[in-house]
């Protein structure tokens, strides 16, 4: 436990850390990120409630395997000028066993001196934890909104990416953060998709494998489909790089989540006659709407903004953020049948455009075949990680 501690920081200002504790802090710790962006045009507000929920040990099963410490700085007159969590997650622990821990929830004003003093006491929890590097920001596991926006500030973030000021990044780099990976987020308009060569190449799949089939998710078998996205999820990513692996607690809300706002006519799955091996997860990219509800919250006029966007073609990109293949069927080009079901079929009910986030920059394959069907890096996010 880590009492309130005053600390001097690089400017005249003197800081005091509280860890968050009481509800009233909680709402605090949350209510923060909303006045620090005021100024930031292309900021998406998450709902108040969303994050309230990620934070809460009743409503998160990340809790189950994990643990988080939110703290808060305050300035000398009261005034909130930061927060951070350090974050133990249990499953990454299990899978890799590297003392890594990690911080999310970062935000501060800009001051370098106030985001060290955070940085220095999530550190120290972590420690005191017996870790022995951090890594971030994760909000609060890599299977949440995580990483560091570094490019494509004039973009607004697509649902669930995340968002921040440039100069976090240099703050956390003169903390002595490098770079642990560099992820892309693309951008492909339907419009100028270049898909010829593609639709050869799947002609061809579909040919040489007769009994793939690609179908919809099936909303009357939502948590059964969910299941098997779950199992090829956890099998194709397991492998790559910071993959962390879902509980079977932390898909289902996951997916209870995601349920509110899917459309099953763009989310696929292949079956090799009839066993689930692939699927493309796609969302309404509904930040489109969220960005005009700056406040966060629903009531009293939320709601009624979030419905009017959506109803009026509000809502017309989409977010392809899940594809995998299993591992039994990698190498045959079942991803490029993916790709092009997305290209294909989003125009046809009503997303023009789609951002496919993230790629990792160790994904090469992955990377070329975007940029071949005509999709542009518009957004480049990092990881970052140090030594304790």
């Amino acid at each position: 436990m880590v009492n309130t501690i005053d600390l001097p920081t690089d400017s005249s200002t003197s800081i005091t850390i509280r860890p968050v504790v009481s509800s009233k802090d909680y709402k605090v710790f949350v209510d923060y990120q909303y006045d620090l962006y005021t100024s930031y045009p292309n900021w998406v507000p998450q709902l108040r409630s969303e994050v309230k929920k990620v934070l809460n040990p009743k409503k998160n099963p990340f809790f189950e395997h994990g643990k988080i410490a939110p703290f808060l700085a305050y300035d000398q007159k009261g005034n909130v000028v930061g927060r951070i969590a350090a974050i133990v997650n249990g499953m990454h622990l299990k899978k890799y066993n590297d003392n890594t821990g990690f911080f999310g929830f970062f935000e501060c004003n800009e001051d370098y001196g106030i985001a060290k003093t955070l940085l220095d006491t999530a550190s120290n929890w972590l420690k005191e934890q017996g870790l022995s590097h951090v890594r971030g920001p994760v909000n609060p596991s890599m299977n949440d909104i995580s990483g560091l926006l570094v490019g494509g500030f004039e973009h607004s973030p697509s649902v669930m990416m995340p968002y921040n000021p440039a100069y976090y990044y240099e703050y956390l780099s003169e903390y002595g953060f490098e770079r642990a990976m560099t992820m892309w987020a693309y951008y492909i308009h339907y419009k100028y998709a270049r898909t010829e060569k593609l639709k050869r190449g799947v002609n061809l799949l579909y040919r040489r494998y007769p009994a793939l089939k690609m179908r919809h998710l099936d909303m009357k078998r939502f948590e059964e489909d969910a299941k098997n996205i779950m199992d090829i999820y956890n099998d194709a990513w397991s492998n790559n790089w910071g993959h962390v692996p879902m509980t079977e607690a932390e898909f289902a809300h996951m997916a209870s989540d995601m349920k509110q706002i899917v459309d099953p006519k763009i989310v696929f799955i292949l079956e090799d006659d009839g066993y689930p091996v692939a699927f493309s997860l796609t969302l309404p990219n509904i930040n489109m709407a969220l960005k005009h509800v700056r406040n966060g919250h629903l009531l009293p006029t939320g709601l009624f903004q979030l419905l009017l966007r959506a109803k009026f073609g509000g809502i017309h990109e989409g977010r392809t953020l899940l594809m995998g293949v299993r591992q039994s069927h990698q190498g045959k080009g079942l991803d490029a049948m993916l790709n092009l079901k997305v290209i294909e079929d989003l125009p046809r009910d009503g997303y023009f455009a789609s951002e496919m986030s993230w790629v990792l920059d160790s994904n090469k394959p992955m990377m070329n075949a975007m940029e071949h069907m005509g999709g542009t890096p518009e957004k480049e996010y990092v990881m970052l990680e140090k030594a304790l």
